[in-house]
């Protein structure tokens, strides 16, 4: 009997423990080294495409920064000024005194004042033909040394524009800036071609005037000088009533 006792305490002393140590059993932490494993990798991998969007972001930033500086453009700019130039020389072109550059003009004093010297004009009109070429000779020489001082005048203003330029195109940011800078050089060769366009077209117009000059004079000479050795009719006498 009292063996049963003994059995039956142990017994309930056994589910007692048993009873009390569930709810420890229940606060155990598990460690899984593959979920582990897997989370940290998991982790790693997103942690990566962060990054990777994070540097796509700025190569695309930094793509927009270039394509606004190939888009940006030249704070400079020379059109004025060559223009103004241009204007200049052409305004004194314009001005141009007595036979100019135009084509009707140049006929016109070709069939009369340089035309060949013919027994029908006077004297006067062979006097008056000389004297009028000789003043488009003096013109076309003035207007020649004119065109030259202009041209002489702009070589300041092109050198300023020419370093103006130069040192835009050297300090350009973009492709635009660069492709202006050019350009506006370009511009200014064009000027520059013109101003000697004008001095070429000057000298040669006033060295082709004292040209005709000169054949219109020789042509004039011969005139002149077969007129003065041309005989007259002579002596013819005639009837004289000398008193009444």
């Amino acid at each position: 009997m009292k063996r049963l006792c003994r059995l039956a305490a142990v017994g309930v002393i056994a589910v007692t423990l048993i009873v009390g140590c569930r709810p420890c059993s229940a606060q155990l932490v598990v460690f899984d080294p593959n979920n582990y494993a897997q989370n940290v990798l998991t982790a790693a991998r997103t942690l990566q495409q962060v990054n990777n969007q994070i540097v796509s972001l700025q190569n695309q930033a930094q793509m927009l920064i270039n394509q606004a500086k190939n888009l940006a453009t030249l704070p400079f700019s020379s059109l004025l000024q060559l223009e103004q130039s241009i204007l200049r020389t052409q305004q004194l072109l314009a001005q141009a005194q007595r036979i100019a550059y135009d084509i009707q003009q140049i006929d016109r004093a070709f069939s009369t004042t340089y035309a060949s010297a013919s027994s029908s004009v006077s004297d006067q009109a062979l006097i008056a033909n000389a004297q009028s070429r000789w003043q488009n000779a003096m013109a076309g020489l003035q207007d020649a040394l004119r065109t030259q001082a202009t041209v002489v005048g702009n070589l300041d203003t092109n050198r300023t524009e020419m370093s103006a330029l130069v040192t835009s195109s050297q300090g350009a940011t973009g492709a635009l800036q660069a492709a202006q800078a050019g350009n506006q050089l370009l511009a200014l060769q064009a000027q520059q071609l013109a101003d000697l366009t004008a001095v070429i077209a000057a000298h040669s117009r006033a060295q082709n005037l004292e040209s005709a000059q000169h054949a219109a004079a020789q042509d004039q000479g011969r005139e002149q000088l077969r007129r003065f050795l041309t005989h007259g009719a002579g002596y013819q006498p005639t009837t004289v009533q000398m008193f009444h």
